[in-house]
């Protein structure tokens, strides 16, 4: 080796070394370090745990197997201090992500798209989970006590709790009403169909194939033809949903993530639109939506976790608990407005009045183009059944 390239070669682990000893909180570990004079990717000189030119960092694959996974879910599930850096002001600090990512301060905090993709596959995982009745418990409150209903309870169990019922004193039994607590546990439903399409009517009268099919003027044929194949076919998707409601249920939550993402460029164009004259680029309105989009997403899945809590404690007798968690609830519900309408003033720093104003529009835009996209999801997936 030559003089030249161990003096590389040293300076190279000394800048490492300065730059752990600097910072260990930038830095890795010198066990996930490398040690390597040179970039392995490029060839540049290291002069810490980064390339400065490629940005890959100096560390070594080639361990232990056990190691290496260790290693691998840190990365994964470690929740670092750019996530709670993030956390604190989404939740309490209007408009304050959005500002400082405008500024440049982008380093501490979550990029906005990531931390979308998070708040969002959180929710609709979480939405799902709940919708599906996995977690469908209902407590019947009464003086003899709490009797615990599950839907999903499985004949050994309904057997248990119908003969625990007749089991109890004449004086409890005329307090309950058993037929109520045997219905819900078995998670039965009146006969009454949950979709009927018999009253189907087109121009104010009864829609038939062939005497009065669907015909909108302004569109192509051959979307007419699939709305009156739709129709033909929809008594048999019904009764697929009537028997089972979760299949309809199921396919919403498939498609309206992906809805939701492509909602967002139109949102960004709504308040592009709005703010015109405030000479900001689109991606700042962009950035702005991904923000407030993720506060939505934190704020509802505290809302379904603080509701799944009011029914767990209830159901067990905590009262108080339980009223806490519905506060909490209502506590969210009147921050959400609040949140949007202050994050509107510190983002784009316009007068209360005017900022009130296009609140206002940009409210009733988001709302109508949300339920424009939420009746076309239904129908979506109404059609992929």
């Amino acid at each position: 080796m030559n003089p030249e390239h161990q003096e590389s070669t040293t300076s190279g682990h000394e800048g490492q070394a300065m730059a752990i000893a600097g910072d260990p909180s930038l830095t890795l570990s010198a066990k996930k370090l490398a040690g390597s004079a040179e970039c392995l990717n490029c060839g540049t000189d290291l002069r810490g745990p980064f390339c400065y030119f490629c940005g890959q960092p100096d560390r070594n694959f080639m361990r232990f197997f056990p190691a290496l996974l260790r290693d691998m879910l840190e990365d994964l599930l470690d929740l670092d201090s750019r996530f709670m850096r993030t956390l604190k002001p989404l939740l309490f600090k209007p408009g304050r992500l959005t500002r400082d990512y405008m500024s440049g301060r982008r380093f501490r905090y979550v990029p906005p798209m990531r931390l979308y993709i998070f708040s969002s596959i959180v929710f609709f995982l979480l939405a799902a989970f709940l919708s599906s009745g996995a977690l469908s418990i209902a407590g019947i409150e009464n003086d003899v006590g709490i009797i615990q209903v599950s839907t999903d309870s499985t004949d050994k169990e309904l057997e248990n709790l119908e003969e625990t019922l007749n089991n109890l004193p004449p004086e409890a039994k005329d307090r309950i009403d058993v037929d109520q607590i045997m219905t819900e546990s078995k998670g039965e439903h009146s006969d009454e169909p949950i979709f009927d399409t018999n009253e189907i009517s087109f121009n104010d009268k009864p829609w038939d194939r062939e005497t009065n099919p669907v015909d909108i003027q302004w569109l192509p044929d051959w979307i007419n033809d699939r709305i009156n194949d739709e129709i033909e076919g929809s008594p048999q998707k019904a009764e697929q949903i009537n028997e089972n409601p979760n299949l309809a249920v199921d396919k919403v939550f498939d498609i309206l993530p992906a809805a939701m993402f492509v909602l967002l460029p139109v949102v960004a164009l709504i308040f592009k639109f709005w703010y015109l004259f405030a000479k900001r680029y689109y991606v700042e309105h962009l950035i702005y939506a991904l923000h407030n989009h993720s506060f939505l997403f934190v704020s509802m899945t505290l809302m379904l976790l603080a509701d799944l809590a009011k029914e767990l404690l209830s159901s067990y007798g905590y009262s108080m608990a339980a009223s806490g968690a519905q506060w909490l609830i209502v506590a969210i519900g009147i921050w959400l407005p609040v949140y949007m309408l202050i994050s509107l003033r510190v983002v784009f720093q316009q007068g209360w009045l005017l900022t009130v104003g296009k609140f206002t529009v940009i409210g009733i835009s988001y709302i109508t183009l949300l339920t424009l996209v939420t009746s076309g999801v239904a129908i979506a997936s109404f059609i992929l059944l």
